[in-house]
């Protein structure tokens, strides 16, 4: 005779200790992450297939957008792994910019990419969106799967919803995107979404149309301003200067 396993759903109701361990150690995940990421500036997230390797046109599309928005300023944010993330993360440092990550850790060992300023390891994905959208004054959405359509959707979803200020979310790459912006509209059309939801985002494949939604829906609406240098008194400096 076989032997035949209980088969439990979701493992059904936990003891309450159980529960309040679980919610201690989320607890303690995200005090790492503030601590880890509480200086590190304005950020722009840019979310992204961890699979395109350094040859793909997408892993260089993202290069030259981690470039662009570091030049303006920002840090960039990514999830801190390989691919698109690398990218965004190695175009930020070829331009001398910040570049940080959150990084999650799954049962392959995903590790953080070499162009990372600083970084947190997260072992919940939730906690890692909420890190990822925190820090960050706009969202650039790459090509990308599963994971990367859930973090361009939660940041939708925050700022229809009000959680979140009107920030910015610019997906790139129109020919990639197109089903799912005709699933979009499809929705607009059935009802569940307002025609007003369609402004929640942009389309495009220009980076110079993505650097200037980030001048003026990031830069200007939020009067972000550009890092003053900080006088080292001990010198007799004033001002940053001598």
């Amino acid at each position: 005779m076989k032997n035949h396993v209980e088969i439990r759903f979701l493992e059904g109701p936990q003891s309450r200790w159980a529960d309040f361990k679980f919610t201690i150690k989320v607890l303690i995940e995200f005090i790492r992450g503030y601590r880890a990421l509480s200086f590190v500036g304005p950020c722009v997230t840019i979310f992204g297939s961890a699979r395109y390797k350094e040859d793909h046109e997408y892993y260089q599309l993202t290069r030259q957008v981690g470039a662009e928005v570091a030049k303006l300023g920002f840090t960039v944010m990514t999830g801190g792994g390989p691919g698109l993330m690398e990218a965004a993360n190695r175009g930020a440092k070829d331009v001398n910019g910040r570049s940080v990550g959150c990084n999650i850790v799954l049962p392959h060992e995903q590790e953080p990419n070499p162009w990372l300023d600083k970084w947190v390891n997260i072992r919940y994905f939730f906690v890692r969106k909420t890190l990822l959208i925190k820090y960050s004054y706009a969202f650039i959405c790459m090509p990308g799967g599963f994971g990367t359509l859930d973090e361009l959707f939660e940041s939708i979803t925050l700022i229809q919803t009000g959680k979140i200020r009107n920030f910015p979310v610019i997906v790139i790459g129109r020919e990639f995107h197109k089903d799912i912006v005709e699933h979009i509209h499809l929705m607009k059309e059935k009802g569940t979404i307002s025609p007003e939801d369609l402004d929640l985002f942009v389309v495009t494949d220009s980076i110079e149309e993505a650097i200037e939604i980030l001048r003026e829906q990031s830069i200007k609406r939020f009067a972000l301003q550009h890092e003053r240098p900080r006088p080292y008194r001990w010198l007799l400096e004033r001002n940053g200067k001598k």
